[in-house]
């Protein structure tokens, strides 16, 4: 704390006599082609927050640039430079994939890009070596407790054999290895794995679980979007397997619900993973009631009922959001965008006031990260994580504990 007030105060001295910038931009980054729904999610979540101070950050008017990346990595780059040649650009917030953040890691944390995530979960995003220059902070579940989380919840269920369906990506691998770490020695050596690509067609997806049903697998896990999520599970449906699949949250981020009818679902046992509240089946308190007005009353349409479309997007963007505007009082804001990346880098990762928020109330949510202190830059854990399911009203109903899943 000691190294980290001398650092603002040299910071302070030497820019006293900058001026205070007229706006501040926050990046809205997602791919609002094919993953609509989660990146509307965030982007609310993101303004309910900000509107909850008068779309203000210490006194200076912010405003929301959305930027569609469509999936593809090197799309969401560009949008990187552009955020970079802003003069006001202050915070870059990511959406539902991982492959950008994964393959531009290195970009992201060597041009100082003050990187939110509130969904993508593989596992290496927030694990840059260098400490001091890891700008990519994280408010969603993280591979690498999904993977266990996943395994314990099939033994939970008697599935003795799963079968790995994963999708052929940097995410997808990040879950490849938390998931064989996970598993028990004596049956990690006859689990075998079905990778497949974006716009995996039907009779693919066939071939695939009636391999998984020679090898004897009892459950499928999945790692997948929605629009192949979708193929996979009416692929075990359709064939009549006997494969429960118990899935990573990726498949929440679109309109699976609606284009994937409940007894199909059912017929596939179909459970998945989200973080541990929702509007809809979490338990209400007058802070949770405030929100949810507030909601209603910026985003009328989405927010008519407690179901909302892609829950954890906004819930994570929410809470994410008041973490980055607490921490943001701790810092004298400059026209120097470099500087205030920097220092709200800083402030981040010294946050010494409790900041309410609607998973939990976060507590010194991120510290330095070191090799040592592995989960430094992830403000959420496994005591955070349930496993869910969609039910007859396509809203997705979370389980407290494994016990609750029948």
């Amino acid at each position: 704390m000691i190294r980290y007030a001398l650092v603002l105060l040299l910071m302070s001295f030497g820019h006293s006599a900058m001026a205070t910038p007229e706006v501040l931009k926050i990046y809205l980054d997602a791919d609002r082609t094919g993953h609509f729904a989660s990146a509307r999610a965030i982007e609310q979540g993101v303004k309910v927050a900000f509107s909850e101070v008068d779309n203000k950050l210490n006194g200076i008017a912010v405003e929301f640039v959305t930027t569609d990346h469509r999936g593809n990595v090197k799309r969401s780059k560009k949008n990187m430079q552009r955020f970079l040649d802003d003069p006001n650009a202050i915070a870059f917030v990511a959406g539902i994939h991982s492959p950008p953040l994964i393959k531009y890691r290195d970009y992201i944390n060597q041009s100082e890009i003050l990187t939110l995530v509130p969904w993508a979960a593989g596992t290496p995003i927030t694990r840059y070596p260098d400490g001091e220059n890891n700008f990519v902070f994280r408010l969603s579940v993280d591979d690498s407790k999904v993977g266990k989380l996943l395994v314990d919840f099939a033994l939970d269920q008697q599935c003795q054999q799963p079968h790995l369906v994963l999708e052929n990506t940097g995410w997808g691998k990040s879950n490849y290895k938390a998931i064989m770490t996970a598993l028990l020695p004596e049956i990690d050596s006859v689990v075998k794995t079905s990778w497949f690509d974006w716009g995996i067609q039907t009779s693919d997806a066939r071939i695939i679980v009636r391999e998984a049903q020679l090898e004897g697998a009892e459950c499928i896990l999945l790692v997948s979007n929605a629009r192949e999520g979708k193929v996979i599970i009416e692929a075990v449906s359709e064939l009549g397997a006997t494969l429960p699949i118990y899935s990573h949250w990726g498949i929440t981020g679109g309109q699976f619900a609606t284009n994937v009818p409940y007894p199909i679902r059912e017929k596939a046992r179909l459970r998945f993973v989200q973080s541990c509240f929702n509007f809809y089946s979490s338990e209400m308190n007058d802070f949770r009631r405030q929100v949810f007005a507030h909601a209603s009353s910026l985003f009328a349409e989405q927010f008519a009922e407690p179901n909302i479309d892609a829950p954890a997007g906004f819930v994570h963007g929410y809470d994410l959001t008041k973490i980055f505007i607490q921490a943001a009082q701790q810092v004298e804001l400059t026209d120097d965008m470099a500087v205030n990346r920097r220092s709200l880098k800083q402030a981040l990762e010294n946050i010494d006031t409790p900041v309410q928020g609607l998973i939990k109330q976060y507590r010194q949510p991120f510290s330095l990260f070191s090799r040592d202190n592995y989960d430094a830059h992830e403000a959420l854990n496994t005591a955070d994580y349930c496993m869910a399911s969609y039910d007859e009203n396509n809203a997705v109903k979370l389980m407290s504990n494994l016990a609750d899943v029948q």
